[in-house]
């Protein structure tokens, strides 16, 4: 008797990177058209996400949770007064909008959740609309996005609901990586960043911080970005004689 060995490999899904790199430049180039509002107001309630998760790791309260219309967004809480709860604390703005984009891709693509995400994405919305948010504008955005990626979830063709969850994965590390910037080159929103938090609690310098989580969040989508945009494959060996039998 006969038998095959068969072993998975990966390989690079070009239709997923050049959609994925098309929708770099694509947002770049209408970067200011208020199509884009929506999705640049899904980013900032992730990066307020980040904070509000972080406070709980680290035994605070989450009071609210805020997105305004300008872009701008904030997390209201209380933590304990310890120097790495407060470092934890600032710091999980930044790195919580990479690793929600991440976490959208492998779950998508590696392990084929699809619809799965997008409902998730609908749930959290929700949650946090109805948990942290005091202001009608938070309510509304919170819970019309999230009947729309429930209605999206459950009646679009699971190829489209992909290629939204590529879009939505891919948009909110490109505003990542642009908030960072701003913290980085633009002296006076440095001055109001979470970066000139943490440099409030420590020695170390707005700028570093801001330098320090742009690496930091570049290599996590950098490594999100590499499983997301290879399919496993399953390949045949040379078949192998079963030992026969006594």
């Amino acid at each position: 008797m006969f038998s095959f060995d068969v072993m998975n490999r990966s390989e690079l899904h070009l239709g997923r990177l050049a959609a994925l790199i098309g929708i770099v430049v694509v947002s770049v180039f209408l970067w200011d058209s208020p199509v884009l509002t929506p999705f640049k107001l899904l980013a900032v309630m992730g990066h307020e996400t980040g904070h509000a998760i972080a406070a709980k790791l680290v035994g605070g309260d989450v009071n609210q949770v805020t997105v305004r219309l300008n872009q701008s967004g904030e997390c209201l809480s209380s933590i304990p007064d310890g120097f790495f709860a407060k470092v934890l604390v600032y710091s999980g703005g930044y790195v919580g909008s990479a690793i929600i984009a991440v976490l959208l891709l492998l779950l998508t693509y590696r392990f084929n959740a699809r619809r799965y995400m997008l409902g998730a994405a609908a749930v959290w919305l929700v949650v946090m609309a109805l948990f942290y948010g005091r202001d009608l504008f938070t309510l509304g955005f919170c819970i019309g996005m999230a009947v729309l990626f429930a209605a999206g979830a459950k009646w679009l063709p699971v190829e489209l609901v992909g290629g939204l969850n590529l879009f939505i994965a891919t948009f909110t590390a490109l505003y990542a990586a642009m908030d960072l910037k701003d913290d980085l080159w633009n002296s006076q929103i440095r001055s109001m960043s979470d970066a000139q938090l943490l440099s409030n609690v420590t020695i170390v310098p707005a700028i570093v911080w801001a330098l320090l989580w742009t690496l930091v969040s570049v290599a996590i989508l950098a490594l999100g970005g590499y499983f997301a945009v290879r399919e496993k494959k399953a390949v045949v060996t040379a078949p192998k004689t079963a030992p026969l039998a006594a």
